[in-house]
C-alpha cells in the first residue's frame, strides 16, 4: 500500500463519515460537509500532481496509461459534479449524496493503483 493511497482512504473515509452525520443531523447542505467534499477534491489534485511527476521521471504505468489517466479525470470532476448538485438541491438529502462522493472515490483510487502497480493492493 502506497502512502498516497492511506491518505486517500483516510481522506473518503473521514468525508463519507462527515456527510453521513450531517444527513441526520441538518436539513441543508452543511459546511463541513462541503469543505470534507473540498478535501477530497484537494487530495485528488495533489494525487494527479504525484502521479504525472512520477510518470514524467520515469515510472510507467503497468496497466493502461488511457485507463488510468482517464480515472484520475473523472475522479476529478466528481466533487465539483456532486457540489453543484448539492448547491442547486439544498435538502437534507444532498448531505447524504455528498457522503457517496467518499467511497465512490476511494473505489477509484484503489483502481488507479491496480492499473499502477499491476496487482491488488
Amino acid at each position: 500500500m502506497t502512502v498516497m493511497f492511506a491518505i486517500g482512504t483516510a481522506v473518503c473515509a473521514l468525508s463519507a463519515l462527515t456527510c453521513w452525520i450531517m444527513t441526520a443531523m441538518r436539513s441543508h447542505p452543511a459546511d463541513s460537509s462541503i469543505v470534507s467534499l473540498g478535501l477530497v477534491e484537494l487530495y485528488l489534485v495533489a494525487y494527479g500532481i504525484y502521479a504525472g511527476f512520477r510518470q514524467s521521471s520515469g515510472a510507467s504505468v503497468v496497466g493502461e496509461g488511457w485507463e488510468f489517466w482517464g480515472y484520475v479525470l473523472t475522479a476529478l470532476l466528481l466533487p465539483v459534479g456532486v457540489f453543484i448538485w448539492a448547491m442547486i438541491d439544498k435538502t437534507r438529502w444532498s448531505n447524504l449524496v455528498m457522503g457517496v462522493v467518499g467511497p465512490v472515490v476511494f473505489v477509484m483510487i484503489y483502481r488507479m493503483e491496480e492499473i499502477w502497480w499491476g496487482a491488488a493492493l
